[in-house]
């Protein structure tokens, strides 16, 4: 069973997912919490498997319980709550370690698709938005060091994985098998020192790596 915690200043709203959640036979709400530091809290406590988290609340926003949420639980998986696809606080959420963002507005499948695609470790970038958001929003630094420690072939995956690409895309294009890929990838997150694949597109536009596609 994965448990789920929700957190959001509307009771209304976590009403609702509680409701499309708990109908699911997988899925368990465990909590809700109605700001950041109560998430913090109850994560702690609580241990979920995955949080939907509001971006914008009182006492302490969602970009900081993310960031607390996840040293105090690093196991645990963070989904993104927003009214607009185009949120720029959602990147500086990723940056925090979330592993994506979903509409308020989303259809109940969506949302239910989106904890369970979380919990088995992928990341939330199918929403084509989600890359355009990241491109707009990303910040220009010197390029970090750790991309020398990338070979040839892990650059070129990580591009790929900047354009949207999945693990079994990307092997179509580079002729290979999608374990070969799926172990680039692993390689990738390990020497970029980051969560997951969102973590690494962030990284592939603030370091000029995404401009080469």
């Amino acid at each position: 069973m994965t448990g789920v915690l929700l957190v959001d200043d509307q009771a209304l709203v976590r009403g609702g997912m509680r409701l499309i959640l708990d109908a699911e036979p997988d899925l368990e709400v465990v909590g809700e919490a109605d700001n950041g530091h109560e998430a913090v809290r109850l994560a702690t406590e609580l241990r979920p498997d995955a949080v939907l988290m509001d971006v914008r609340m009182p006492v302490l926003d969602g970009i900081g319980a993310t960031r607390r949420v996840l040293q105090e639980v690093p196991e645990t998986r963070v989904v993104m709550l927003t009214t607009f696809d185009l949120d720029e606080y959602v990147v500086e959420a990723f940056r925090a370690g979330a592993s994506g963002f979903v509409l308020k507005t989303a259809p109940p499948a969506q949302l239910v698709a989106a904890v369970r695609t979380i919990v088995l470790g992928e990341a939330l970038l199918a929403p084509a938005s989600t890359r355009r958001l990241i491109e707009q929003t990303a910040r220009r630094v010197v390029p970090s060091p750790l991309l020398d420690t990338l070979s040839a072939r892990e650059t070129e995956v990580l591009r790929m994985l900047a354009q949207g690409l999945s693990n079994v895309e990307i092997a179509r294009e580079l002729c290979v098998e999608p374990s070969t890929i799926k172990t680039h990838v692993a390689n990738v997150l390990a020497k970029l020192r980051v969560r997951d694949r969102v973590q690494a597109v962030v990284f592939a536009f603030e370091n000029g790596v995404a401009e080469e596609t």
